[in-house]
């Protein structure tokens, strides 16, 4: 399993992840056995953001002799009403609901604890202006939370979050057909495929956003991965194909700054299904092939720093060289991380010798050379 550090913090969680919200009506055994193979495969990042009591009871059990192994993103403001989950920003509520994530995890820390699922703009200023933040610096004061993380589905919120210096931790939704979509602050737009039909790669505002946590090493922990399984499904992928878990977290932990993908699942074999990520071959990653040749690929013309341009005659990092390209080109002047991480590759856009060999290999015709040449003019080297 590789771990990926979080932030400016000493924490290292694993790439592979667990996302707990599959779990209602299992049993203890149940929720014990995925705890236990997580374990055993390395798996040491936990998000519960469920607010079902017994969920979260079992999930205590489940962990309370290894607490010590666990890194968990704890929800505030994720509360249980009226025997139902509600999002709330009432304070009475949110205070007894995360006192009861504590208890009911048998802990008295969490080491993430995220604001709850803010995607729209105007919550996440009431939230920074109000009683809901005071509280949550309460919980760090006190050491029941660790670090501040939030969880969002909104690139324009995530991008408010990154530039704050409290939240060392974004919880957000990617995926391929995700990527494509501008911010919104309706989830349920992410999942009607008919949005797609004019969308042509990776939005602006999430390229913004990748980049600005590259700027301020903000981390990104990942979910909705699958798209809630529809990229599993031929009849409802906006791309008319499927893809496999393996190409789904392929996808996802080569975005920049995400260092985990929260996978949700029923049972161990979906939960092995993810973790046979750590051991694919280069084949199986792939998911370029299958966008090319999907009948409503929407990616032609775009790079998804696939790495199918490689080798360079030059040995040019010829998917990095995009990925910092794009991550710049939408600033006025070039932000002065990116600038580094560029200048810091031993070989430049400069040094293409425009042999074109790279362009005869890419799945989704890019001129690569094009992107050379401005890439060299726009970084100066």
């Amino acid at each position: 399993m590789k771990f990926n550090k979080v932030s400016d913090t000493d924490i290292e969680v694993s790439q592979i992840g667990f996302g707990a919200e599959w779990m209602v009506d299992k049993s203890q055994q149940e929720v014990d056995e995925i705890i236990k193979y997580c374990q055993d495969h390395d798996i040491n990042l936990l998000d519960c953001w469920m607010s079902d009591p017994n969920v979260r009871t079992l999930l205590g059990n489940a962990i309370k002799d290894n607490r010590d192994k666990w890194y968990i993103q704890g929800h505030i403001g994720s509360t249980w009403q009226n025997n139902q989950y509600v999002k709330t920003r009432q304070m009475d509520k949110v205070t007894v609901a995360f006192e009861d994530l504590l208890e009911r995890l048998q802990t008295d820390y969490i080491d993430f604890g995220m604001i709850h699922y803010v995607d729209q703009l105007a919550d996440y200023e009431d939230i920074m202006n109000g009683p809901f933040i005071e509280y949550v610096h309460k919980l760090k004061d006190e050491g029941k939370i660790r670090h501040i993380g939030l969880s969002t589905h909104n690139p324009d919120v995530a991008k408010r979050a990154a530039k704050n210096d409290e939240i060392k931790l974004i919880m957000f939704s990617i995926n391929p057909a995700f990527d494509m979509m501008p911010a919104t602050e309706v989830i349920d737009e992410y999942f009607d495929k008919e949005n797609y039909a004019q969308l042509n790669g990776i939005q602006a505002e999430r390229q913004e956003l990748y980049d600005l946590c590259i700027d301020t090493n903000t981390t990104l922990t990942v979910m909705k991965a699958y798209a809630g399984g529809r990229l599993f499904k031929e009849d409802e992928s906006p791309f008319g194909v499927t893809l496999t878990p393996i190409q789904c977290l392929e996808y996802a932990l080569t975005r920049p700054k995400v260092a985990s993908v929260l996978v949700g699942v029923n049972d161990t074999r979906q939960l092995q299904e993810a973790i046979d990520y750590e051991t694919a071959s280069k084949e199986q990653r792939d998911y370029s092939e299958v966008l090319k040749n999907a009948p409503k690929s929407s990616y032609l013309g775009q790079c998804t720093y696939c790495g199918h341009c490689a080798p360079c005659p030059e040995n040019i990092n010829i998917a990095l060289t995009n990925k910092f390209y794009d991550l710049a080109k939408t600033h006025e002047s070039v932000p002065e991380s990116i600038q580094q991480h560029y200048n810091d590759m031993p070989v430049h856009a400069s040094d293409c010798i425009e042999c074109g060999g790279c362009m005869t290999r890419c799945p989704f015709n890019v001129d690569i050379i094009n992107v050379m040449n401005n890439a060299s003019k726009l970084f100066g080297k």
